[in-house]
């Protein structure tokens, strides 16, 4: 179980499985531009640090002293308190958006109007109609927009992508995923079902502890549950399939650790044998490369590493999306999130 079937690893790329890119990619060069200059963009200057082929080159801010103070911080070499004026810099090919959700559209497509290439933090956007006007902003520039959902990008998440289109544990039917962040819970679903399947009910309720459960036709359907951030979270999320399960082991959102329990070949899920007897599991660990480390981070932020990479091999082949997290998974999980929170609001009004 450590191999697909054109004998790539299970944790290779996306991008690379398909043939897409290649892994000597990664050092195409790219000059980075940074809007906004608060704490997830400076994570990501220390993981595009790692990067070989990066170099952030420009850093904007609302005032130009944190944007000084960024630059010297991590060695930047111009500093703008205008970001229209680095959108429109030469030494500037792609731009990551670092600001808050609600501008998000709005320096998107500052960006893009630029003819820059955009990573856009997540969430993209705060509703679907906002998402799909972004995406169609980039396609009429011929530039990449790439949704910031990291997570797509992990080994471990590569690892169970694989399995599921292997078959290995049958037809995936149930999803359980959890974290404070929808989001992040959200995606769990396209993952396990693909981007095209098209929920046909969502249930919701609750405010500050929250759950939805999504229905995919009769017989498959997402739980996702939203704890609050200041409680005992599981922060797993299970793929449940027909003859196997695999569970991305806490911290879901940027696992590196994955577990698959496949029970012996008769049919009978192992708990029913006798003895409440388990299948068996095998567990696989996949750390953070040590280039990527950084002080203080949040849980494996470092792994931000992962998605630059895919972006610089991705643009090199002339890429616009990254196969690990395309339009139609972004679109997707806006979708679902935004029929989650309209059943939430006409729960709440019953």
């Amino acid at each position: 179980m450590n191999s697909t079937s054109n004998n790539l690893p299970l944790t290779t790329p996306l991008d690379i499985r398909l043939g897409l890119t290649d892994a000597p990619d990664v050092a195409f060069p790219l000059r980075w531009g940074i809007l906004g200059a608060g704490r997830i963009s400076a994570q990501w200057v220390m993981c595009l640090q790692a990067c070989t082929g990066a170099t952030v080159t420009a850093v904007a801010a609302r005032e130009i002293d944190r944007a000084r103070e960024f630059a010297t911080r991590f060695g930047i070499a111009s500093a703008y308190g205008n970001y229209t004026e680095m959108v429109a810099s030469d030494d500037v090919d792609i731009v990551y958006i670092g600001t808050i959700t609600r501008l998000h559209k709005e320096h998107t497509l500052l960006a893009i109007e630029a003819g820059k290439h955009v990573l856009c933090e997540k969430p993209l956007a705060e509703n679907i109609a906002d998402a799909q006007a972004m995406y169609a902003a980039a396609g009429e520039k011929d530039v990449m927009l790439q949704d910031g959902v990291w997570t797509r990008f992990f080994p471990a998440v590569e690892h169970a992508r694989a399995t599921i289109e292997a078959g290995t544990i049958g037809e995936v039917v149930l999803v359980q995923s959890d974290f404070f962040d929808p989001i992040y819970a959200i995606q769990a679903a396209p993952l396990a079902f693909g981007a095209a399947a098209v929920p046909t009910a969502v249930t919701a309720l609750g405010r500050k502890a929250s759950g939805a459960i999504v229905e995919y036709g009769g017989e498959k359907c997402a739980v996702l549950t939203f704890p609050p951030k200041n409680c005992e979270l599981p922060e797993v999320t299970e793929l449940i399939g027909t003859e196997g399960r695999i569970t991305l082991e806490r911290p879901a959102h940027c696992p590196t650790r994955i577990s698959i329990r496949i029970p012996p070949s008769n049919g009978v899920p192992s708990q029913y044998r006798g003895n409440n007897t388990p299948a068996p599991v095998q567990h696989f660990e996949y750390p953070i490369p040590i280039s990527a480390r950084m002080a203080t981070a949040s849980p494996n932020q470092h792994g931000f590493i992962y998605q630059a990479e895919a972006i610089h091999r991705c643009l090199t082949a002339g890429l616009h999306q990254c196969p690990q997290y395309n339009k139609e998974d972004s679109l997707h999980s806006i979708n679902l999130l935004t029929e989650i929170n309209k059943a939430k609001e006409k729960a709440m009004q019953r």
